[in-house]
């Protein structure tokens, strides 16, 4: 539902039967996994019987049976909004000892008719809380989505990699990362990048590869571009291979596969990359 994918907001490819008008899709399904959540030394939550809501254009959110919550954590809000697809929501503010997280956690008391059924399930801000586990595991950035998949395939393609015509990378032994509904990345060995690399501050994270640094280029006008380069150093396993490879946002730079020459995607990186607090054990496409 994010993305290019087939629920989201602009979807890559078309149906033969009537689907929701792209952006207004809603999907609940049980999740098979032991959901828990954390605030300083209390499990919130503990549940294994949470639901994961898939919304167009948004990241998946786990919503909770009131009884595997601690509901004598929570108290309410005077905090109300409303959503066109589910309707009025309230708030609670979550008190643990002296750690105050206001209206950090929500449900929809009489949620709108065509909506899932929500009716009372709490939600919470994933980043307001301090750690979540799937299972026994901790996840980064947002819920896993269970229809997410990522692909890292060896190729011969002749990849080039420039800016303003000056040559930054050229090599045969890419990794080609295929990620549902995100730009083909290409990820190179070090020794194929030519550019002049200036390590970056910058760190972000991927709740399905892990955390990635970056790197700046410094061009051989004395202009630099800012973090234009990612890399996973320790990825998560289902990644493992990209590991040390370098890789250049598409949407930066002038890609050719082969000699032809790639257009430039638009995504949500389009216009930059922000920072993120990310445990630096645990990144991105």
């Amino acid at each position: 539902m994010t993305g290019t994918g087939p629920l989201g907001r602009k979807p890559a490819g078309t149906f033969n039967f009537q689907v929701p008008v792209p952006g207004r899709a809603l999907y609940l399904e049980p999740s098979p996994k032991r959901i828990r959540i954390e605030v300083g030394s209390e499990i919130v939550a503990d549940s294994r019987r949470a639901m994961l809501l898939h919304e167009s254009g948004q990241q998946p959110i786990y919503y909770f049976p009131p009884d595997d919550v601690r509901s004598e954590l929570l108290e309410p809000s005077d905090r109300h909004t409303h959503c066109p697809k589910k309707g009025d929501a309230s708030y609670y503010t979550i008190r643990v000892g002296e750690r105050v997280i206001e209206s950090g956690a929500w449900y929809y008391p009489e949620p709108l008719e065509g909506a899932p059924p929500i009716k009372h399930l709490i939600a919470f801000y994933f980043n307001r809380m301090d750690r979540w586990l799937e299972e026994d595991e901790e996840i980064l950035v947002h819920p896993r989505d269970p229809y997410h998949r990522i692909d890292v395939l060896r190729t011969d393609r002749h990849v080039r990699v420039s800016l303003h015509g000056e040559l930054l990378a050229d090599s045969h032994r890419a990794l080609g990362l295929f990620e549902s509904n995100l730009p083909t990345r290409w990820y190179l060995p070090r020794e194929d990048v030519i550019a002049e690399l200036e390590p970056s501050d910058t760190v972000t994270g991927c709740p399905y590869k892990g955390s990635a640094g970056y790197h700046s280029v410094k061009l051989s006008d004395g202009e630099t571009a800012k973090d234009l380069i990612w890399t996973y150093d320790d990825p998560l396993p289902e990644a493992g291979r990209i590991a040390g490879l370098l890789c250049f946002f598409n949407e930066k730079v002038d890609i050719t596969l082969d000699g032809e020459l790639q257009a430039r995607p638009e995504s949500p990186w389009s216009q930059g990359v922000k920072a993120q607090n990310v445990a630096p054990a645990l990144t991105r496409g």
